[in-house]
């Protein structure tokens, strides 16, 4: 293994703007920031505007020791912004459209990164624009055969379809979708049986190495090739639901990057997930007993 792993998240990145404060967010960013925290070199692609916002994001980027120069500006589109509000703990939004973040422009800087990731993850939601839809297949198509592409489906409001998760399921070599999800791609693509039949009919269909399932605080099923995972969840209070999915995605990548058995990815997963929700933000520092995971045993408890 690399000594130090490298990762990207492509796609949306904008504030979530709450009814009395607003919070960086957009799953491909948080993601990035995850790993950034988890020791990976990472790196967010994406687009800001220039304008106050945009450069707010680069300041709190940088305050969390993210490198932002795959984070573009452009002058003719504004930063991107998400209204939230929580009931019980769990996000609604509305999302804006036409901003930065639907113009991430392809460039010979962002062809050379795809070639030396190990991993990237991408979303349906940065899809929703042709010319963000553009840039991200290319990139993918760069990287090289081995590297982790992690399709998080990551559906809101209207902003997929059949076709864009399709061509992004042929593009991915793994999958992550929540309990909620999954019965729009069964609708989609004709799964049946129980929720496990779906997840094999889903990964034999577009040939994926792995599929993530989550089910919220009930845990997570992990389905790879010859192996099957099942986790109950942890115990916690949820205070804050925003970004933990993306949460649950870096450390899956991390921990199958660094090649632990699919239980001991699957138990860390939940738990930097379950820490995410206790806390307000989508990207809460880590604290230590999550961060040192790997330097445990693997046949000893980790609380």
């Amino acid at each position: 293994m690399k000594e130090k792993l490298t990762v990207a998240g492509i796609g949306e990145l904008l504030w979530d703007v709450f009814p009395n404060h607003k919070r960086l967010g957009g799953a491909p960013a948080n993601f990035a920031c995850h790993c950034n925290q988890l020791g990976a070199e990472a790196y967010p692609v994406s687009c800001v505007g220039a304008d106050p916002l945009g450069a707010g994001i680069r300041e709190r980027l940088g305050e969390m020791g993210v490198d932002v120069r795959y984070v573009f500006e452009s002058g003719a589109y504004p930063t991107g912004t998400v209204d939230v509000v929580l009931n019980a703990g769990k996000p609604t939004y509305q999302i804006h459209e036409d901003v930065a973040w639907d113009h991430i422009p392809y460039s010979d800087a962002l062809k050379q990164l795809a070639e030396k990731l190990d991993a990237v993850c991408f979303g349906s939601l940065s899809q929703r624009s042709g010319e963000s839809r553009g840039t991200i297949h290319a990139f993918l198509q760069h990287m090289p055969k081995d590297a982790l592409r992690i399709f998080d489906v990551n559906l809101r409001q209207a902003f997929f379809s059949k076709q864009q998760v399709g061509e992004s399921l042929e593009l991915a070599n793994i999958l992550k979708l929540s309990d909620e999800e999954l019965p729009v791609l069964a609708g989609y693509f004709g799964l049946e049986g129980d929720t496990q039949d779906q997840l094999v009919q889903l990964r034999g269909l577009f040939d994926l190495k792995l599929i993530a399932y989550t089910r919220g605080p009930e845990g997570s099923l992990v389905l790879g090739a010859n192996e099957v995972d099942d986790f109950p969840g942890c115990e916690g209070m949820a205070v804050d639901s925003v970004g933990a999915g993306d949460s649950f995605t870096a450390a899956l990548c991390m921990g199958l990057l660094k090649g632990w058995p699919l239980s001991k990815v699957n138990a860390f997963a939940n738990k930097v997930a379950t820490f995410v929700c206790s806390q307000k933000g989508a990207t809460p520092v880590l604290p230590g007993h999550l961060l040192e995971y790997g330097e445990v045993n693997e046949t000893e408890e980790v609380s």
